[in-house]
Formats: C-alpha cells, structure tokens, sequence
C-alpha cells in the first residue's frame, strides 16, 4: 500500500461521522419517518392473494352519483395477513377511541345526509 493511500484512509477514517437524527420511538420499536411521503386517500380498496393482502389508496375526485374519471391510486401497500391481522386491531382500536371521543362514526352517506326540509324546521 502506498503512503498516500494509507494517509487518505488514515484520514478518512478519523474525520467525525456526521450524526443521523434520533428516530421517532414508537411502542417499544424505533421508528424513522425522515423518508415518509404522506398523501391524502379517500378511497381504498382491498384485494389480495392467499399469501398477502394488497391495500391501494386513492383519491376520488368524483363528487357525482355518475363516475367520469378514474379514480387514481397514489399508494401501494403489501402486506401479509399477519400484518393485516395487527392493522386491523389498531384501526379498530383507534376508531373506538375517536367514537368514545366524538361519537359513532356513520359510514353509510345516505344515512348522513340530512334533507334541506329538516334542516330548515329544526333551525
């Protein structure tokens, strides 16, 4: 090995490694979100494999009964049943918590939607 090249390991090796950022703790797990891209779903679909479930979100633009473009999908996820297993007992864990907070949650829109006619007798 030559002086010089032993030098610039010496060197290299000595310089100070620059400090990652302490990763977010989760429950008993290190998590690191530095590479996470959020986006917004309102719509997901499930299908899957009897090895894995696939789990697409989307945005749907379509405000009208009658569908006029395509709903597209933004996100991806994989995830075998174990794993599907777990989300699905956090998501039902978390919705309790938000249902115990703000009430229950009506998923049927039909169900939502109050007519023009009541609004207007009960203001």
């Amino acid at each position: 090995m030559s002086e010089s090249t032993a030098t610039a390991t010496e060197t290299e090796s000595k310089a100070p490694a620059a400090k990652p950022e302490p990763p977010a703790r989760g429950p008993g797990l290190d998590v690191s979100d530095a590479k996470c891209i959020a986006t917004y779903a309102n719509f997901c679909r499930v299908t899957g494999t009897p090895e894995e479930l696939i789990v697409d979100f989307g945005l749907n633009k379509n405000m009208s009964p009658q569908p006029n473009e395509p709903i597209e999908i933004a996100q991806r996820i994989i995830v075998n049943f174990f794993t599907a297993k777990r989300l699905l007992m956090a998501l039902h864990m978390a919705v309790q918590r938000h249902e115990t907070a703000f009430g229950v949650l009506e998923t049927d829109v039909q169900k939502r939607v109050v007519p023009a006619a009541s609004r207007g007798a009960s203001g």
